[in-house]
């Protein structure tokens, strides 16, 4: 394979060092032309930081990069792009209060001589992009009203319209549905057709053997494997990551459930234009159980654990802790009611990325150390310090800001801020998104553990083999119904089955 597709892109003895860390190490990479060059590796491996170098984000402190055989050195993101290298990013990079036809044209505008913005060609561009993603959203609505999986294929969209030589999707499809996976990848051979060299990144091994044409692996800012994907399967790519054979999900730990600690009762959202997001939602979770909610994108998942948080104001429905109804109305009275939520978007509504890595783990939880007026940052630091060790956060300093951090660790410091409510009920949209499969072990074997000390566990997942290798029992919705209950060991033929929109099963209710 190797000779079919020729280095348009290649670092050589490339190094990258932040201040108390060398991210790469004398990494030589090559970027082969029409074929998707898969990059993977654990969090804080130097994936990112190595995209970043190609797109110009950031600058090597030693070595070379060669396009079509030429040494360049990318000053910033702008001059990157006008050699025709292209970027998606995991962190999206948009504006909610804009259109969606704005942020696909954001800095490379469309105009009338260089004066005017010539609107009716951007919208229709941006028409014809949503139509070849095969997506039905209005170009002309603003960002914000749109989930993040279709705020990701926006982002998609955005490099389109760039028309990169170069591609580079970092976790294109961690938001995205089963559905939209296999749209992006018809594009993606498409692009791969029309010559374009395509970085690919991903957690989901899977899907890096399906989509895969050559692959590199990163560990620790070194490359322990690079070959053409013939031949390459899981064992080979896990070893390489990490150096073992595997680290699967962790199996289900036998342990007695308790009593019903939370119950929902008719839970309902209106949409604006008729109809409900949520209709008419009724669940309960057992002390100790882990309940895994499965369904599409669009299915009503995450609009059900905003409405238990009180993020709905209009929202209706019952909820009930340990047989006592929930009165309260705001946030903060459930959270102290014993409820936790860990959201979708990290880094949107998870953390305050220009605060420290102690001060985001602290938030919810301030009282815990506070005396009357005065906040004790002794007791402050040492709880924060425990569950980073409880987690295994891999951190330098608690007092460095938040986005510091990896994506993965990220995720491990919303968990760990969570915890320290000592909630009664924990709910989780999407635990797992964008976080490496150690990283994934790490938190799933937590979940497990606080499963085992008694804590509620209401999870919602996209990834059927979560959802079936961490679920006690497993709940399916489509359309913001409840269309198919589970036990844990459910076959997924029927489990897919169920979360079918169009089919509304309740016959195994």
């Amino acid at each position: 394979m190797s000779d079919l597709h020729l280095v348009g892109l290649s670092i050589r003895n490339g190094s990258k060092i932040y201040p108390g860390t060398q991210a790469l190490k004398n990494v030589d990479f090559d970027l082969r032309m029409g074929a998707v060059n898969v990059l993977v590796g654990e969090n804080g491996a130097g994936k990112s930081t190595l995209m970043k170098v190609i797109s110009g984000v950031e600058q090597l402190n030693g070595g070379t990069i060669e396009l079509d055989g030429k040494v360049v050195a990318f000053a910033d993101r702008t001059e990157a792009a006008r050699h025709g290298v292209g970027i998606v990013f995991q962190e999206l990079n948009l504006f909610p209060n804009l259109t969606v036809t704005e942020n696909i044209f954001v800095g490379h505008e469309k105009t009338f001589g260089g004066i005017h913005i010539d609107s009716v060609a951007q919208t229709a561009t941006a028409r014809a992009l949503m139509k070849r993603l095969e997506q039905d959203i209005d170009p002309d609505m603003p960002l914000g009203n749109l989930r993040i999986g279709q705020q990701q294929i926006v982002e998609i969209a955005k490099a389109l319209a760039e028309n990169a030589r170069i591609l580079i999707l970092d976790e294109p499809t961690s938001a995205l549905s089963a559905t939209e996976v296999d749209v992006l990848f018809r594009v993606i051979g498409d692009l791969k057709r029309q010559g374009v060299g395509i970085v690919y990144i991903s957690h989901r091994l899977e899907e890096l053997i399906r989509i895969g044409d050559y692959i590199t692996v990163l560990r620790d800012g070194v490359i322990t494997g690079s070959r053409s994907m013939e031949g390459v399967d899981i064992p080979w790519i896990v070893a390489n990551m990490i150096g073992t054979a595997s680290k699967e999900f962790p199996k289900t730990v036998e342990h007695t459930l308790g009593d019903e600690v939370f119950r929902v009762e008719n839970v309902c959202l209106p949409r604006p234009a008729g109809g409900y997001s949520v209709d008419h939602m009724s669940l309960s979770v057992r002390a100790g159980e882990i309940v895994g909610l499965y369904g599409l994108m669009g299915a009503g998942r995450s609009e059900l654990l905003e409405c238990i948080m009180a993020q709905h104001p209009n929202s209706s429905g019952k909820l009930f802790i340990g047989g006592a109804p929930v009165r309260e109305k705001s946030v903060s009275g459930r959270i102290k009611r014993g409820l936790a939520l860990i959201p979708e978007d990290r880094k949107r509504d998870g953390l305050v990325q220009i605060m420290t890595i102690r001060e985001n783990l602290t938030l919810s939880s301030l009282k815990d150390f506070t005396r009357i007026f005065h906040l004790s940052l002794k007791e402050e630091a040492g709880k924060a310090a425990e569950f980073v060790k409880r987690l295994a956060i891999k951190i330098a300093s608690l007092e460095h800001p938040v986005s510091s951090l990896s994506g993965g660790n990220q995720q491990k410091v919303v968990i760990g801020k969570a915890l320290m409510t000592q909630p009664r009920i924990l709910l989780m949209d999407e635990p797992s998104r964008g976080i490496d499969i150690g990283a994934k072990a790490e938190i799933f074997r937590t979940m497990r553990r606080l499963a085992g000390d008694g804590l509620g566990i209401l999870f919602v997942t996209s990834d059927l083999d979560e959802v079936l290798a961490l679920s006690d029992r497993i709940l399916v919705m489509a359309n913001g119904r409840l269309t198919g209950s589970f036990p844990a060991g459910a076959n997924a033929a029927d489990v897919v089955s169920a979360a079918t929109p169009n089919l509304n099963r309740v016959d195994t209710l």
